[in-house]
């Protein structure tokens, strides 16, 4: 997507890889400051995926990836980027099923990256 970006439309090169990079690196920020407790370490259960991190549960930040990259692939093609909303979902579902975020965890991921994929990438 970046390739077909930066050779055959130049303006959003930069958007779609600024407001990705951007969102990642607020919602690190934002689960530092926040440090909510995993699943796993509240309930003392172990996790599908033999996680030992402590903390920084809030919000996802796989969540957050995956639905940015999303809109991003949204703004470009719009079937590609609904199937890319598909699996964005489902790697959401999968962070919750596998005893590593919350609910709320994810709902956080997501929508940061939504809100900033309308304002930055759609609006901007």
């Amino acid at each position: 997507m970046l390739a077909y970006s930066l050779f055959w439309h130049k303006e959003p090169f930069f958007k779609l890889l600024l407001v990705p990079a951007g969102v990642f690196a607020f919602v690190s920020v934002l689960r530092k400051l926040i440090n909510e407790k995993r699943p796993y370490e509240k309930y003392g259960i172990p996790s599908v995926f033999n996680k030992t991190t402590k903390g920084q549960s809030m919000p996802s930040r796989h969540t957050a990836s995956a639905f940015i990259i999303a809109m991003a692939i949204l703004y470009v093609n719009f079937d590609l980027g609904v199937t890319a909303l598909s699996v964005s979902f489902l790697i959401a579902l999968s962070r919750i099923l596998a005893g590593v975020h919350f609910m709320r965890d994810v709902f956080a991921g997501a929508g940061i990256s939504i809100l900033c994929g309308i304002i930055f990438i759609f609006l901007l």
